[in-house]
């Protein structure tokens, strides 16, 4: 069984596994329903979720089996967020319709739906499993408190402007909001003598001169990476915010990036209709994964030590 697990997907609607270290696609699967929007593995590397327009397809990694072992519909529109509890007891997924979900992963209906009166285009799990924070089309961030079973907290960083991408520090102490207009909003995250969270302004960054399409915080927390519509990688150091490297090769829009556990590599995806590793210690692209005919747009990498 592979140790690293590394998938893509996109517009050409089909979900690429590849070798990592060779660049070689192993396994392909095909999405009939629509394009994929996003990717996210289980945490102990048994399944892959898929994202699509109102469905998302679970599948199983290590089989070659086509077909997905559950599916789960409920979204009106295209679905744009999915992640997992850490014990993959249950999924969480975000859409165009306004709504965030919460799905036990043995049973095909919805358990929990949260509205949030605009479209949803990023929904993370705060390190603590107790609160869902999602960003809207409207600027909105909003925390969703699992055990009060409604919204504890809201944040307007930029009035109209879209929140595309959050990330939060996988020790909780900070989350970034990265914006349609370039800007990356970076809190700490503070726990009062209630179990809710708190966010206490830290640094507003001007990341990219047009949209952040992604932004993410290393494992290690030392490094925060933002992806744009100008085709580069930007990683920033998180000591100062100064910028560490720019990453450039793709020659389109990239959408998404995974850091490797370690938080020496990187995994990019591109309309270009690539997927690139990036050795963080050099800045150079180490490999290229081609094979998809249309727009990369997601991305997924599991290479912790934790083995099914």
């Amino acid at each position: 069984m592979s140790s690293v697990v590394l998938a893509t997907a996109g517009y050409d609607h089909t979900i690429r596994f590849w070798e990592a270290t060779s660049g070689i696609c192993y396994r392909t699967l095909q999405y009939a329903d629509s394009q994929v929007n996003k990717l996210e593995i289980t945490a102990e590397k048994q399944y892959v979720a898929a994202a699509g327009n109102s469905q998302v397809r679970l599948f199983e990694v290590n089989s070659n089996d086509p077909q997905p072992v559950m599916s789960y519909d409920g979204h009106a529109g295209n679905v744009t967020a999915v992640g997992f509890q850490k014990d993959s007891k249950w999924m969480y997924t975000g859409g165009e319709d306004g709504t965030v979900r919460v799905w036990d992963l043995r049973t095909p209906g919805c358990q929990r739906e949260y509205g949030s009166r605009a479209a949803v285009n990023t929904v993370v799990l705060h390190p603590n499993q107790g609160e869902l924070i999602s960003g809207d089309q409207t600027g909105h961030i909003r925390v969703w408190d699992l055990t009060a079973n409604a919204c504890s907290c809201e944040l307007v960083p930029e009035v109209g402007t879209a929140v595309r991408s959050l990330t939060v520090a996988l020790d909780g102490s900070m989350i970034v909001a990265g914006n349609n207009h370039g800007t990356c909003y970076v809190w700490r995250m503070l726990r009062g003598t209630t179990l809710t969270t708190h966010f206490e302004p830290l640094h507003k960054l001007r990341a990219h001169s047009s949209h952040v399409l992604k932004c993410l915080i290393s494992p290690d927390v030392q490094q925060l990476a933002t992806t744009s519509s100008d085709k580069t990688v930007k990683l920033w150091n998180l000591d100062g915010f100064g910028l560490d490297r720019t990453l450039t090769g793709h020659t389109r829009w990239v959408w998404d990036a995974v850091f490797s556990v370690d938080a020496a590599y990187l995994v990019t995806a591109s309309s270009d209709a690539t997927a690139r590793l990036w050795d963080l210690g050099s800045g150079e692209a180490i490999r290229t994964y081609s094979g998809h005919h249309k727009a990369i747009v997601c991305c997924a990498l599991n290479d912790s030590a934790i083995d099914a």
